[in-house]
Order: C-alpha cells, then sequence, then structure tokens
C-alpha cells in the first residue's frame, strides 16, 4: 500500500478550507444514535469546530436565501479511525466528522457558526413518486412468525428510516396502527419493508400508489424516462408491453458497444412500470439492461391497458391438500403447493380470466372401507409460482395487500370475508 498512498499524496490536492474562516458545513449523512440521539456527518467546508460550541442549522428558502431553524450546542464530535469510531475535542476544515446536539436538520442542510447566515449550496433531491400504507398485520395467521406486531413498534421503526433515509417521508394516517410511507420508487420502499421482516417485524403493506399533483384542473402525473438495452428480437415485445403502460418511444437505435443489441428510449408514467421489472426480466430471460430516473411532472396520461388477470381466492381455512389443488389448477397458475396454512381471503393463485374465482383449497378425498389415504393415485401438480417481494408488490391490484412476515410473504384480499365482498362487488356495480 506504500506507494498508492504515496501516489495519492502527490498528486491528490489537500481541501482548500480556510481553517481562520468561522465553521460552516453541508450534512451529507445522518444516522441515529440510541444514545447520542441524531448523529449529523459531513466535510467541514471552513473553521473549527470544538465540543460546546453554539452553532444553527440553515436551510436554502426558494433555492436563494438561506433561513435559520435551529440553534444548538455541540455535544460530541466524532471521527472515524479505521473501521471505529472515536471522540475528539475539535476538528478543522477538510476533516469528516460527526456533530450530535441537533434535532431537527437532515440531508443537505448546513451547520454553521452563529454568525454565518449563508447556506452552501446542496444537491436535489427527486421528490417521492410512489406511497404504500404499513399497517399492523390482522390476518389470521398474524403473530406467529415475528416479535415486532404493533402498530407503535412500526411507526418508532418507519420514523427512524425517514430520519436518515433523506427520499423517505412517513405521514400519519387516521387509523393510529397504518402509516403512509412515501418513496422514489417501489424498488426502494420493497428494501424497507425487506429489512424490517429481516428484524422481525409483521406487517400489511398496500400496493404502490402514484403521487399525483394538481395545477390549474390539470391532473400531473410522475414520468419517468427509461432506457433500455435488448437483443435486437426482443425489442418488438419490450415496446409492446410499454405502450400497454402508457409508454412513449422517444429514439431507438443499435448500440455501438455492442453488435445485435438495440437499445431504446421511453418516457413511462411511474404507476406503469410499477412491477414491471419483473415482467422484463422475464421478457428478455435476464439479459436486458433497464434504467430509469426521475424526469418531470406531466398531464396524466390516461387508463392503463390489462396487465393482470383475476386472482384465485380461498374461501376457506386450513391445511392445503393435493386433492383440491388437482381441480384448481385447471384454473389458472397456483402460488401455494400442499401442506401449506391458509384463509379466507388469502390469494393462493391467479385467474386464466379477468375476474376473481373462490375456491376451496382445503378439501380432502372422503375416506371409505375400500378407499384409504394409501390407496390413493399418485398426485403430480405443476410448480407453483413462489412470489418474491419485489414481484408481491407488483402484483397486487387495490382491494388486494402483502402480508409480510419473517418467514412467509402472502397475497390477501383487504376484505377477508368472502359474503362482504360479494356485497362490496354487489354495491359497486350499483353505483
Amino acid at each position: 500500500m506504500a506507494p498508492l498512498l504515496d501516489t495519492i499524496m502527490r498528486h491528490v490536492p489537500p481541501p482548500k478550507g480556510d481553517l481562520q474562516a468561522p465553521f460552516q458545513m453541508l450534512v451529507s449523512m445522518m444516522e441515529r444514535d440510541a444514545y447520542f440521539g441524531r448523529l449529523l456527518t459531513g466535510r467541514i467546508f471552513q473553521g473549527v469546530v470544538r465540543v460546546g460550541d453554539k452553532v444553527h442549522g440553515l436551510r436554502l428558502k426558494d433555492g436563494h436565501a438561506a433561513e435559520e431553524f435551529e440553534e444548538a450546542k455541540i455535544v460530541k464530535l466524532m471521527k472515524k479511525k479505521g473501521t471505529s469510531t472515536i471522540l475528539v475535542d475539535s476538528a478543522g476544515a477538510g476533516d469528516i466528522v460527526s456533530i450530535a446536539g441537533f434535532s431537527q436538520p437532515v440531508i443537505g442542510h448546513t451547520i454553521a457558526a452563529i454568525e454565518v447566515m449563508q447556506a452552501l449550496p446542496s444537491v436535489q433531491v427527486d421528490p417521492p413518486t410512489i406511497s404504500m400504507t404499513f399497517s399492523v398485520n390482522d390476518s389470521p395467521l398474524g403473530g406467529r412468525d415475528g416479535n415486532q406486531l404493533t402498530g407503535q413498534k412500526i411507526g418508532e421503526r418507519l420514523i427512524a428510516e425517514a430520519e436518515s433515509n433523506l427520499s423517505v417521508y412517513v405521514v400519519p394516517t387516521p387509523r393510529q396502527d397504518a402509516y403512509e410511507v412515501q418513496g422514489r420508487g417501489e424498488l426502494q420502499l420493497g428494501v424497507l419493508i425487506e429489512n424490517m421482516r429481516r428484524e422481525g417485524f409483521e406487517l400489511s403493506v398496500s400496493p404502490p400508489a402514484v403521487m399525483y399533483k394538481f395545477e390549474d384542473g390539470r391532473k400531473l402525473e410522475p414520468i419517468e424516462e427509461v432506457i433500455i438495452e435488448v437483443d435486437d428480437e426482443q425489442a418488438g415485445n419490450i415496446i409492446e408491453s410499454l405502450s400497454h403502460r402508457r409508454g412513449e418511444l422517444i429514439d431507438m437505435g443499435p448500440c455501438a458497444e455492442s453488435v445485435g443489441r438495440t437499445r431504446l428510449s421511453f418516457t413511462c408514467p411511474s404507476r406503469g412500470l410499477v412491477g414491471y421489472r419483473s415482467v422484463f426480466n422475464t421478457e428478455t430471460h435476464g439479459s436486458g439492461f433497464m434504467h430509469r430516473s426521475f424526469l418531470s411532472y406531466e398531464s396524466y396520461r390516461g387508463p392503463l391497458g390489462k396487465v393482470r388477470k383475476g386472482a384465485l381466492v380461498s374461501m376457506a381455512s386450513g391445511i392445503i391438500t393435493a386433492y383440491s389443488l388437482i381441480s384448481i389448477e385447471a384454473r389458472g397458475i397456483l402460488f401455494v403447493y400442499p401442506g401449506l396454512e391458509t384463509y379466507d381471503g388469502m390469494v393462493i393463485g391467479e385467474h386464466s380470466r379477468e375476474t376473481d374465482l373462490e375456491v376451496n383449497p382445503v378439501r380432502s378425498k372422503e375416506l371409505t372401507n375400500i378407499r384409504a389415504a394409501s390407496k390413493d393415485e399418485n398426485v403430480r401438480l405443476t410448480p407453483p409460482r413462489l412470489m418474491s417481494l419485489e414481484e408481491a408488490i407488483g402484483y397486487v391490484v387495490g382491494d388486494e395487500l402483502i402480508e409480510v412476515t419473517p418467514k412467509a410473504i402472502r397475497l390477501r384480499k383487504k376484505v377477508l370475508d368472502s359474503t362482504k365482498r360479494k356485497t362490496m362487488r354487489r354495491t359497486m356495480k350499483d353505483i
């Protein structure tokens, strides 16, 4: 390592901060400590800071003038030494430090001495475009796998995430056990859900909902730029698939870097890209590349084409049997296999038609003195389609939920009782 470090010393210029100027630092990372509270991390732009100094937080108002919003005293000052964190009494320009003592500043805000009233420029973060509702798991199988079950625990975990993740917002709902979580996309929220289930949480998650805006009586929706590289023979299927999702083809041409590949540029609504990642991987057999980024808010492009069929919904509770699945698998694609436990309102498969179908997956063969369990014919079922969390987020529709536990991911209807669901469907038809 010695030659590498010597080269860095010769060619990498030192920081240009002025140690004699008043203290100023831009917050670039944030975390929460159980003892110290909120920790703000960043590189000191100029000046020197010491433990006990009085400083204040500044933010840009309307992108121009700086606004003061909190005064505090530096309680602790920390620096990294290798993989460990050490406490220091002071630090100067060019040092990367973590400061404890503030409760409000977030990433992009400026921490400065009291006499400084100028905020440092920061990078603008794309606004959230997708929201999902996180609530308590109230299914008949709830409470068996996890140890973090209450709405209070879920709320505390989400608020802690919002404090350390600038692009995640947590909004209370009229229900005390439910929270609206806003983020940049279903992948970001999927990572949060996966982390929570690994920490022992059980929760119910609603389908992703796009965050619309209204200006001058017009309905605006978030539009994303999508760049795709696929094999030439797959380009037609991709164009057709995204056109059903209200995508518009902007540019198409061969890839300069590789032969036999086509590069496609689209603009597509965020709602049309929900769940498209798994569809894209299937259509390209894993050989395609897709990059998406937020573009702007534009006029609403109209309803999407039919991208999903109906569901096979369980109408009984108990252990799923192979005998019942023999007749059910002819109606569509199964998500379950014999031996799993189900309940009334759980989605166990995809119907071959566009309407939901209620089925009984726990029905067993009647046994007599002639027909015994050991005499049953050898049952051979098609392997089920097991949903991952990412696929489930993109698959569920408005009247469904995702039940997430440390050991299982299940799809279910919001209203579990089949009689109530039928009444609701009749009411919607009358309206």
